[in-house]
This record gives C-alpha cells, structure tokens and sequence, in this order.
C-alpha cells in the first residue's frame, strides 16, 4: 500500500472510530414555437390597357400564429424551519412513489422485499429483526391487523444489509471502501452492494446520527442516496432520527426538506417520540431506550425501540397497502 492510501486508510479509520462513538455504541438489544409565415412577394407590376400602369396591392398578411403556452409549474409547499416538526409519523403515498414503484416492478424488483439502509441502528439486532424469527420474539397485540405486512415482507426483517453497519455516514454507503469485500464486486459501494443482492422494492433509509461530525456533505450525499436508490426502480422512505445531536435538528429539516423535495415518503420518526419519557432517548441523548416488542403491554409503549418498530411496521403497511393495490 503506498504513503498516500496509507495515510487516506488511516483518516477513514479515524473517523470511523469518531462515528462509533458518536452514535454506535452497544446498547441494550432485543424518490418550438410554430414559425410566423414567410413574408408575401414583392408587389408586381399588372399591365391593363390604360397608359399607365397601375399597381396591384399586396395581399394582406396573415397574422402570425401565437406560440403555445408555456406549462404552469407545479410548485411543492415548502417548510418553515421548524414545519418538519408537524409532519406526520406515518406517510401517505405520493403520486411520485407509485411511479417509481411501478418502474422497479418493470425492472423486475421484488414487492415483497425492502432494505434497511443505515448505521448500527438499522442492523436487525434491535430494529425489526424480530419479525423474521416467529410470534415468540414478538406480540402484535392491539395492532394486529399488522400481520398481514409482517407476513408480506418475510426474509427482510432480519435481512443484515450490505448498508446498514455501526459507524456509517451517508458517504460511507456510497463508498467501495465500506463494502464488504467478500460479498460485493469490485469498485461497488454496499448501497449498490445491497440492491443487487436483495433486489427490493422499497428502501428504509434512516440516517444522520453518525453525520453530526461532518455535516456540510450530508445533503449532498443524501441526494446522491436518494437519486441512485430512484434511477434503480427502488422507492426512498427517508426516516428523521430522535436525536438531536447537532444541536439545532439541522439533520432531520435537511432529512424532510429532501422527502417534500423529490416527493417521497417520510416517517417522521422524531415526532413518534417526543412524548415518550426523554424524547425516547437514553441519558446520553444518542441512544434509543429499549423495551421488548410486545405491544401487548402498554409500558413497552414508553419506549422508543417497541415504537421504532411498531411505526416501521405501520410505514411498510401503508405502502404495502398502496402500492400492491396498484
């Protein structure tokens, strides 16, 4: 290995280890104008019988033809700095979403498959991992009628994605030094890794807390996300994060700015929160409280990991509902 890569492998691993700690810490588990006409002749000359001659006068010119009407913009609402705040936690489905899901359909994407794209707060561990493994790791209680979804999407709950791993920023998901080398093909970034493998239909992307660090590249890298997973036939459902570790929810706006933006679906995972005891949040304000997902119990409700989960499941039933109905 040269100087050069050396030194770059080295800053990687740095901040790799600054993100760990960040937000990866072990905690308790479980989208020509038309031509005016040519101008008539010249005038000519007409003979008649009289000495003089006299002039004909030119044809009258048409008017010319108007060009068309130039289509009115649609225009999407913008947010106030603090109107992502006011958004829903459970999407509904944009005319945008179908779109890009009826494209991937054609590309042959799998309906029935979504993946997590994340940091080690996506890994199955803790997040919908317990849904593959049977009735006995969970209890639907009042929410039921969410076994209809659970069933659907079999094999992604507790699917370990190529991009969904402790430490990752936004810019690690799109870097082939992050794959894993054993799994993916050369000069392939996990996020490319993973939609090759799994071939979904639908992408989790739940992102920011390993960002905090280096935040002036997160909207740029997100769009690169955000465009790559659409240009695949994959719909984006972008996630906010609880935490507000930047200080100002800098993340989560920029987050749902780019969900009205490109018209996607956003699970404003924030406001699911915020009247939980201590916003979800344990007492270093970067990780999730945990309880089991048994939502039969009330008190698992006052914890943030059950109702991760639980509004994940009402996210992937909302557009299971809407799109497999298309």
């Amino acid at each position: 290995m040269s100087g050069g890569k050396m030194r770059f492998w080295l800053v990687g691993a740095a901040a790799a280890a600054l993100m760990w700690s960040a937000g990866c810490a072990p905690q308790t588990p479980s989208p020509a104008a038309a031509q005016p006409p040519q101008a008539s002749a010249a005038p000519v000359n007409t003979p008649t019988a009289l000495p003089t001659p006299t002039l004909t006068a030119p044809p009258a010119a048409a008017a010319p033809t108007a060009p068309p009407a130039l289509p009115t913009p649609t225009l999407r609402p913008t947010l106030g700095a603090d109107g992502w705040k006011e958004l829903p936690v459970i999407p509904t489905v944009s005319q945008t979403a179908r779109e890009i899901y009826a494209q991937g359909q054609s590309l042959g994407r799998q309906p029935q498959a979504f993946s997590k794209v994340g940091d080690c707060e996506s890994r199955t561990v803790w997040f919908l991992g317990d849904f593959d493994l049977g009735p006995q790791y969970y209890n639907l209680g009042p929410y039921a009628a969410l076994q209809d979804t659970v069933d659907y999407y079999q094999g992604s709950f507790g699917r370990l994605s190529q991009v969904a791993r402790p430490g990752f920023t936004v810019a690690s998901m799109l870097s082939p030094l992050w794959a894993d080398r054993k799994e993916c093909e050369p000069n392939e970034s996990p996020l490319a890794c993973e939609y090759r493998q799994h071939n979904p239909a639908l992408a989790l992307i739940s992102v920011g807390t390993n960002d905090v660090a280096r935040p002036d590249g997160f909207e740029k890298n997100l769009r690169e996300v955000i465009e790559q997973t659409i240009e695949a036939g994959i719909v984006p459902v972008l996630a906010t994060k609880a935490d507000n570790l930047e200080g100002n929810h800098h993340l989560n706006a920029t987050i749902a700015r780019l969900a009205l933006e490109y018209d996607l679906p956003l699970w404003n995972f924030w406001r699911a929160v915020q009247d939980l005891p201590g916003q979800g949040l344990q007492e270093d304000r970067a990780h999730l409280t945990w309880s089991p997902n048994d939502y039969a119990d009330p008190a698992n409700l006052k914890r943030a990991w059950p109702v991760r989960n639980l509004t994940a499941l009402q996210v992937l039933d909302a557009l299971r509902q809407e799109l497999s109905a298309d």
